[in-house]
């Protein structure tokens, strides 16, 4: 489970201190438009019984106002730290603890590069919440996914591990603070553990995996790879119940 909760730390020093320890933590990723008010409940409730070390909250789309709201149910049902993980310049809140400042250094989309960063740069340094530079990488997952779509950029082939290594060093060698892999919402194909693997090998900052992950043997196995922090959004919202298994795997290395 994160220190976060019972220590005066950062969200991001609870990151390099699980990294540092060898232990691994497990996150549950909520779509405020795809999880209906009323699981929100169910789903905290299972997280909390199961360790869960942080909520991501976000998605490429919010169509309502739920954002707030869905991060105050959190809030009022545990202690589970919120992270934004925006899918817009938009997708801001000051209820959450974090947020993940996404830079989507696998595209050549610039507004993605740097530009939604200097429009949000003024209300994130005025905000409380702690801001965590994160080097976003797209995977290929074998279907269209809606950050492919959104941010009109095409996902590193699943199976070029050269082009992930090199453009994860780029971003730890330019400052980010971590790097999430992200096969995308859905994805029919997970990120291989080959990739993961060699990508962690060569970095010293967290690494983030996300996308396509649907059994405690695929979080298992990512986590042994060396992933150091496992998201999965997709496959709890069909079946929450997965929480339990997923998060016991992860916390198991």
């Amino acid at each position: 489970m994160t220190i976060y909760s019972s220590m005066k730390t950062s969200i991001y020093e609870s990151f390099k201190h699980q990294k540092s320890q060898g232990k691994k933590s497990f996150v549950v990723l909520i779509d405020p438009d795809e999880v209906k008010t009323k699981n929100i409940d169910r789903i905290v409730q299972l997280a909390t019984q199961a360790k869960v070390d942080y909520f991501f909250m976000g998605g490429s789309l919010i169509m309502n106002d739920t954002l707030d709201y869905s991060i105050s149910q959190i809030k009022e049902a545990s202690n589970i730290p919120v992270v934004l993980f925006p899918g817009g310049s938009l997708q801001l809140s000051y209820a959450a603890d974090a947020i993940l400042f996404l830079s989507l250094i696998s595209g050549r989309n610039p507004d993605l590069l740097i530009g939604k960063h200097v429009e949000t740069a003024s209300f994130l340094h005025a905000s409380p919440l702690e801001v965590i530079s994160t080097g976003y990488m797209l995977i290929d997952g074998g279907v269209a996914t809606s950050v492919s779509y959104m941010s009109n950029t095409y996902p590193i082939p699943s199976n070029k591990d050269d082009i992930a290594v090199a453009t994860a060093l780029a971003g730890d060698l330019i400052g980010m603070k971590t790097i999430y892999m992200d096969a995308g919402s859905g994805a029919r194909t997970p990120i291989s553990e080959s990739m993961i693997r060699s990508v962690s090998e060569r970095l010293n900052i967290p690494l983030i995996v996300g996308g396509g992950i649907r059994s405690a043997e695929k979080a298992l196995s990512n986590v042994q790879a060396g992933a150091d922090i496992i998201v999965v959004g997709n496959a709890i919202e069909k079946d929450p119940g997965l929480i339990t298994d997923m998060a016991a795997a992860v916390h198991s290395i």
